[in-house]
């Protein structure tokens, strides 16, 4: 887990004192000072040795798990479970074990460490829900992802865009130290302009704000002439020392800088820091009064939690606060960032996920329950430091899906609403109990409801596709409604609906009028509306039996009147069948010209043909 150098914090990593001994001293002193490589090559001679035992495999699942080398770390936790460890060891296994897919063998681990500690929420919400995975993997698609091409070769994380400028922390940088935890450069600010075609420039260093200790990553005002970033406490000469062992160690701590003339200047650490405990990833509002950030000080509930501190307006800071038990756990949470809306993201390996690391989101304005950002943002590795521009729509995530940490953009999928309200044409009176069903272009189904007391219903949509509505109630017409494509956000639809406005006398059915186009049988949508009237009252009284009449006008000779109006008949007859009408209680003929509405021989106007070209119905039974 290569971001643990800095955005995990320094933390002493416990191990049992009492499985020290003069042959692991060299490897535990490596340990201790975060030199991650090179204590395991010295565990490991151990082990060709025979001098090892289940501590040794122990610290070198320990080891390997600080790498993120899942494979490895799986491998030599495997050997120290065969003795009883501490209950963080059973739920780190189990971490590795959903990082390498093996999600049945993690549960196993995840019941010992439940059982060893109960009370702990993350033991409460597994018991909770043990068989999680299938409802993970079944949530809806929120984002598209895509790497993105200024990644390198070393560890790339933490973008986020403001205006057209990237920043990230990235330890592409050569030439330097390099970290004794994973034997990469130390971690610098980079950033790239975002191009005109959505690519981005070759990233530089931001030189005025990099040290020769880790740094990044960073949030900046809304003004842009304020910069929060993470750096090592020993920028500000703030660390504690073990003389023994001639060691200094120092913690994560945060720093703002001004901008002035295009540089950043006036570097100062926050208050708030601290020798015992780290300070890291800020993220700071819109308004630029709440600046949020991860921190293992007093008062956190698990070993790295999501923490909040005013900022008041003349520069000094109120009381840091944390985040409370909804979102932090007795695991480690990281890497928040507020969003325009004030919807806060976050990374938890505590909360249910697939395995390491999971971003999270939850709505601040609500007192509600983090949610799982599901896949593809998420994976059986670590994904973490999700973040969104509100005005450019683009977004970013990191994760070591790959074997390392990179960038990655995250675009929302594009979501929204359609809401309907049922009138009728007749009075504009809402219709409550309406069948609305929304379908796509392809006039395939894909929703059903039925209106409220308010004539509503709300369908939940996607972006960039067109959507037809059609409405139904007994006593109206059925209304269809093509839609625009949609493109977002929440649109109102009215439908309009008409009252079924039928005379029914001893013998016949009289509608309006059902004209046909000139020269065509095809039912037109006019047609169509006035022979749902039929159907409707059909519907409503299975004795009745109806005979279609078809006629034509006087044009063209009359053996050719006589067969088109035929067609009509049937176009008729079937519209209605198809309806859900039996064909037994439906029949009809065409009968040409021989019984014209307006005899007016061969002076007919188009008005006159229309009327002509008709087709009535008549009560057989």
């Amino acid at each position: 887990m290569k971001k643990n150098t800095i955005l995990l914090f320094f933390m002493l990593i416990s191990f049992s004192l009492l499985a020290q001994n003069k042959f692991t001293k060299v490897a535990d002193d490596l340990f201790e000072r975060y030199e991650y490589v090179k204590a395991s090559q010295e565990y490991l001679l151990l082990v060709e040795k025979g001098k090892a035992d289940t501590y040794v495999y122990k610290q070198l699942g320990e080891c390997y798990y600080n790498m993120f080398n899942t494979v490895e770390s799986a491998k030599w936790y495997e050997l120290a479970v065969k003795t009883e460890q501490d209950a963080e060891t059973y739920f780190n296994y189990a971490q590795i074990l959903k990082s390498n897919t093996k999600y049945e063998e993690a549960n196993a681990q995840m019941k010992v460490f439940a059982a060893k500690l109960p009370a702990d929420q993350r033991a409460i919400e597994f018991n909770k829900n043990p068989d999680y995975l299938p409802s993970l993997i079944a949530k809806n698609k929120l984002f598209d992802v895509k790497i993105l091409d200024i990644n390198s070769d070393k560890s790339d994380f933490g973008a986020v865009l403001y205006n057209d400028v990237l920043y990230f922390s990235s330890a592409r940088n050569v030439g330097g130290k390099k970290y004794g935890w994973n034997e990469e450069p130390f971690l610098d600010i980079y950033q790239s302009n975002l191009k005109a075609d959505g690519s981005f420039s070759e990233p530089t260093p931001v030189s005025e704000l990099n040290s020769r200790f880790h740094e990044g990553p960073v949030s900046i005002t809304a003004d842009g002439n304020t910069i929060y970033f993470s750096s090592e406490s020993f920028n500000s000469n703030s660390f504690e020392k073990n003389n023994a062992k001639r060691l200094k160690f120092g913690q994560v701590h945060l720093f703002k800088a001004k901008k002035e003339n295009g540089k950043w200047t006036e570097i100062t650490a926050l208050p708030f820091n601290g020798k015992q405990y780290s300070t890291s990833n800020p993220s700071i509002d819109k308004e630029g009064k709440i600046l949020y950030f991860s921190s293992n000080m007093p008062g956190s509930i698990g070993g790295i939690d999501i923490w909040k501190v005013l900022v008041n307006s003349d520069g000094t800071y109120g009381t840091p606060e944390n985040m409370g038990d909804k979102i932090n756990t007795a695991g480690d949470e990281s890497f928040p960032f507020v969003t325009d809306e004030n919807v806060l993201y976050f990374a938890s390996n505590g909360l249910t996920g697939f395995g390491g690391l999971d971003v999270f989101f939850v709505d601040l304005n609500k007192n509600d329950t983090p949610i799982n950002a599901g896949k593809p943002v998420n994976t059986e590795k670590d994904d973490f430091a999700l973040t969104y521009n509100t005005v450019k729509q683009l977004g970013y995530v990191s994760s070591n899906r790959s074997g390392e940490d990179h960038l990655y953009s995250s675009i929302p999928v594009c979501k929204g609403q359609i809401k309907v309200i049922v009138k009728s044409l007749k009075d504009d009176t809402i219709l409550t109990n309406s069948k609305v069903l929304i379908l796509d272009e392809n006039s395939n189904v894909i929703g059903s409801q039925v209106s409220n007391e308010k004539g509503e219903v709300v369908y939940d949509v996607d972006c960039e596709k067109i959507y037809i509505i059609e409405a139904y109630k007994d006593g109206y017409v059925t209304a269809k409604m093509p839609l625009a494509k949609f493109v977002g956000g929440v649109i109102a639809v009215d439908v309009t609906i008409k009252p079924v406005d039928v005379i029914v006398t001893e013998t016949e059915i009289i509608l309006n009028p059902i004209y046909f186009d000139f020269n065509k049988s095809n039912v037109t949508k006019q047609g169509a509306e006035e022979l749902d009237k039929l159907v409707y009252v059909m519907s409503q009284n299975d004795k009745l039996k109806i005979y279609v009449k078809s006629h034509s006008d006087s044009k063209g000779d009359d053996k050719y009147n006589l067969n088109l109006s035929d067609k009509r008949a049937k176009s008729t007859v079937q519209y209605v069948i198809s309806k859900g009408i039996d064909a037994n209680r439906v029949s009809g003929k065409g009968y040409g010209e021989t019984e014209l509405k307006i005899d007016c021989k061969n002076k007919c106007t188009d008005e006159q043909n229309a009327i002509n070209r008709r087709s009535e119905f008549l009560l057989v039974k």
